[in-house]
């Protein structure tokens, strides 16, 4: 099966409605669902017959988005982690919203706080009272969607824990991972139990049962596979094990990593970069592992719709009939043209 779908960036809504994503979109739920509602409601109106919606890159899913649906902390995962441990959000209006840096820097693991004393943090429990004034609102009929979830499908969303070590720590946990791999794996076993803890607190609290968990280890071509064997592969499947069937996401050409992912526990699917080899993705995990692959940012943003067909095809052709899924984000600057040859393309098969 071969299917499509896409989402549009908060900077593409900024520019062609002039919405801002301030602090209040993050914080104010009434506010992000009538912000959501006016994104949607752009989607279906300008891009009709696509299926094309407004939702962060990668998480939401359009089969599962509820127009009744309204997110609560619908923060980016290691942010909301970084906010527990101190680092200030930092919204901006006409792009995705941020942390202040390294808020774990230089800091002793065994001094890192209980992953279970997050659910005393005011930031958590502000979350929770505003699902419970959701489900507690009989006249709306809207479903709460908790931090670290979408859509109504169930889906918890993390990011890896090296790519969040990453984001606490800084660049040094790639020196670390060689020069202190005890006190770098110790780091992101804690990272993983916090969030195996929050998800589970919100999955409760929403009455959002987890169905699988999406792993965004976007770092992850930034080491060797040997270190990916070493690191992400055991704290990956304690998630897996803890969580839930796995979709794990790797931006970059991962080729060469995917036999070293392959060793995850309880892997479901794959989120690939377009310029990973699906040929290769294939002989590893065979036909039946759905493989969701996004197109180049180069071939999206060209002048002329070739280059995108031209890797479309590449893509069909290595997949060789397997479970495929093309996805894809709209950016300002990005050319439309290629995106709707691009659906055309799949939907004429």
């Amino acid at each position: 099966m071969i299917t499509i779908s896409g989402t549009l960036s908060k900077a593409w809504m900024a520019k062609a409605l002039d919405v801002k994503f301030d602090r209040d979109y993050y914080f104010d739920p009434d506010k992000r669902y009538a912000v959501d509602s006016l994104c949607n409601e752009y989607a279906s109106e300008h891009f009709g017959g696509m299926r094309l919606f407004y939702s962060e890159s990668n998480l939401g899913q359009l089969d599962y988005w509820d127009k009744n649906q309204i997110q609560i902390g619908g923060i980016q995962p290691n942010m909301i982690l970084g906010m527990l441990l101190g680092a200030d959000f930092i919204p901006q209006d006409d792009k995705d919203a941020d942390i202040t840096p390294q808020c774990l820097a230089g800091k002793d693991p065994t001094n890192f706080p209980a992953p279970e004393s997050f659910l005393e943090h005011q930031l958590v429990m502000l979350f929770d009272e505003q699902i419970h004034k959701v489900q507690d609102d009989s006249h709306r009929h809207l479903h709460p969607i908790p931090p670290f979830f979408w859509d109504t499908s169930g889906r918890a969303a993390i990011h890896g824990a090296m790519t969040s070590a990453q984001k606490l720590m800084g660049e040094t946990i790639f020196v670390d991972m060689m020069t202190k791999p005890q006190p770098a794996s110790e780091i992101m076993h804690w990272i993983a139990e916090a969030f195996v803890v929050l998800c589970r607190h919100f999955s409760e609290m929403a009455r959002l049962p987890i169905t699988e968990v999406h792993v965004g280890e976007c770092a992850s071509c930034m080491v060797s596979p040997e270190l990916i064997e070493q690191f992400v592969v055991p704290v990956t499947s304690k998630i897996g094990k803890e969580l839930g069937p796995v979709r794990l996401h790797s931006c970059g050409p991962s080729t060469n990593h995917l036999e070293a992912f392959s060793k995850i526990t309880n892997l479901h699917s794959l989120d690939l970069g377009g310029d990973t080899s699906i040929r290769k993705a294939r002989e590893v995990f065979g036909k039946e592992m759905l493989i969701s692959v996004s197109p180049l940012p180069n071939d999206m943003s060209a002048e002329s719709t070739d280059p995108i067909l031209r890797w479309a095809k590449q893509i069909f052709e290595e997949n060789n009939g397997g479970n495929l899924e093309y996805i894809y984000h709209l950016e300002p600057g990005y050319n439309i043209n290629t995106i709707y040859a691009l659906t055309d393309f799949v939907m004429k098969g």
